[in-house]
């Protein structure tokens, strides 16, 4: 069964300011999500799934999903902040979702096959879709508690307009994940090293530590651990007293690793990421997206 691809596209780009998701940085008009598809079917996957806001739908079919038809099924799923277990209610003044992992809970009814999560503003590069769908691929039928995530190489994901964020990765001898642990200010410095930040202290790690951006694979049991999971954090101590909290990816697969019940393989990937942090970063990210193009990477009008 060819696995299906999620596109997390539900969040505002704070940083950036507007809607990402939609913006043309491709010669006639391509958004960076239109590059990720083209890579994934080219790697095989066979359906694709939205995670929107409702208000956005009409916007999205219209600008966004008529360009696919006939190229692979389409499906959209909404997530909102009261999509919530029953007998659960949003703290008074919250405004925004729940978190990436809420997100991929959204697409738990037309999901019933391996498959990927990534986000919409990133521009992965081909060999990460070919690495993620060869391991999705090849799980034999069935399938429970072996996931994967692609590990970027740090070094191949920064930004030249600020610090970024990333979830900075342990491994143990089998290329397991052990620990994925955000951290939010992520630079290359002006001795060329890679530091994070660390309270007060700078920490140096080196150029191939990999780092999750957020492209994870999954079998539909992880559906099941979510669901059950979500109960947990809203509950916890943690949650309530932070009205902002997010129920993250990192979350639950730290739980099930540490818990023994999963394992999530690092998979290691040449691809340079580039995508737009910083509204700074655009006119980098459409030169680079001109060169792939000039090369032959990608056709100049993709569909």
């Amino acid at each position: 069964m060819k696995p299906t691809l999620l596109l997390l596209a539900a969040g505002m780009g704070s940083r950036y300011g507007g809607l990402k998701q939609l913006d043309g940085l491709g010669p006639n008009g391509e958004t960076i999500m239109d590059y990720s598809i083209y890579d994934a079917i080219q790697a095989g996957f066979g359906k694709i799934v939205w995670v929107i806001r409702k208000d956005f739908e009409q916007d999205f079919r219209e600008k966004i999903l008529s360009k696919y038809e006939g190229h692979i099924p389409c499906e959209l799923v909404f997530q909102s902040l009261d999509k919530l277990p029953e007998g659960y209610s949003a703290p008074e003044g919250r405004t925004k979702p729940w978190g990436t992992n809420h997100a991929v809970m959204m697409a738990k009814e037309v999901i019933h096959e391996p498959f990927c999560v990534i986000n919409c503003d990133d521009f992965y590069n081909r060999d990460c879709f070919k690495v993620i769908g060869k391991f999705l691929s090849e799980l034999p039928e069935g399938s429970r508690n072996q996931y994967a995530m692609v590990g970027f190489r740090v070094g191949n994901t920064l930004s030249d307009n600020g610090s970024v964020s990333r979830g900075v990765c342990s491994k143990d001898g089998e290329n397991h994940l052990t620990t994925c642990v955000e951290r939010t200010e992520i630079v290359r410095q002006a001795d060329g090293k890679v530091a994070y930040k660390d309270g007060d202290q700078w920490v140096n790690i080196p150029d191939t530590t990999p780092v999750s951006m957020n492209v994870w694979g999954f079998t539909p049991d992880y559906f099941e651990y979510s669901d059950q999971f979500f109960k947990d954090f809203l509950d916890a101590p943690e949650t309530k007293a932070n009205p902002k909290a997010e129920y993250l990816i990192p979350w639950v697969v730290n739980k099930l690793i540490n818990d023994g019940t999963a394992t999530c393989e690092v998979l290691d990937t040449t691809s340079k990421w580039f995508g737009v942090t910083y509204s700074a970063d655009r006119p980098g990210v459409v030169a680079k997206i001109q060169k792939l193009v000039d090369e032959g990477v990608y056709p100049n009008k993709l569909f």
